[in-house]
């Protein structure tokens, strides 16, 4: 079924394009069927559902650092909340922490819904992910596997689930611009423009299209 997503202003994040006003991106199947204006997109796939989302819409984010992040750091459950924080826990934390192979199986799956949350359709791992647990989550979770030769350092206060927090712009933190053809891999954010994405960061994501599929809507 043909789905439409549109928002404020389309960043297809292709060198030298420019923002797109009330644009739009038809996606059918897991490829891009159409982009542009969302008049010109609606009218070349009448019948198809389509779906507004606030601020902007780009392509899905890459995560260089998947593997330390779901490798060196404890995401909790919303049950541990009260105990333990709702943020990542690293470095003394994590190792004073009693983990066991379903813990650990958990809160890797639970790293990667909160990249989803960011965003994220694409992680970089060369040769693959070597851990078993990272690799079979990753495989169920659908996102892309990219290789990470290009990959920045690790900062000393470890990287951070938002990929927009490298300091790089938006083309330098996708893995492929929107394009007809190319993988319906998307993401939306409540923010006015590229500018104030840049500023306040993923955090804003509300909805992120893997493959086609909305696999992350924020309630």
């Amino acid at each position: 079924m043909l789905t439409i997503h549109a928002a404020g202003l389309l960043l297809t994040a292709a060198p030298g394009s420019a923002a797109v006003p009330g644009g739009a991106v038809a996606v059918d199947g897991g490829r891009i069927a159409a982009a542009g204006p969302y008049e010109d997109v609606a009218a070349a796939c009448p019948g198809a559902r389509v779906r507004h989302w606030p601020g902007v819409l780009t392509p899905g984010l890459r995560q260089w650092h998947a593997a330390w992040l779901l490798g060196n750091a404890y995401f909790p459950d919303p049950r541990e909340y009260d105990e333990l924080g709702d943020r990542p826990l690293t470095g003394e934390r994590l190792a004073a922490l009693e983990m066991t192979e379903t813990r650990r199986a958990g809160s890797v799956r639970r790293g990667l819904q909160q990249m989803l949350r960011h965003g994220t359709t694409a992680v970089a791992a060369t040769g693959g992910f070597k851990d078993p647990a990272v690799a079979t989550a990753v495989a169920r979770s659908g996102m892309r596997v990219v290789p990470a030769r290009l990959a920045p350092g690790i900062p000393a206060d470890g990287p951070d689930l938002d990929p927009l927090r490298e300091g790089r712009d938006l083309p330098g933190c996708v893995e492929a611009p929107l394009a007809v053809g190319g993988p319906a891999d998307l993401a939306a954010f409540d923010v006015p423009d590229e500018a104030a994405l840049l500023a306040v960061g993923a955090g804003t994501c509300v909805a992120t299209v893997l493959g086609g599929r909305l696999v992350y809507r924020r309630r």
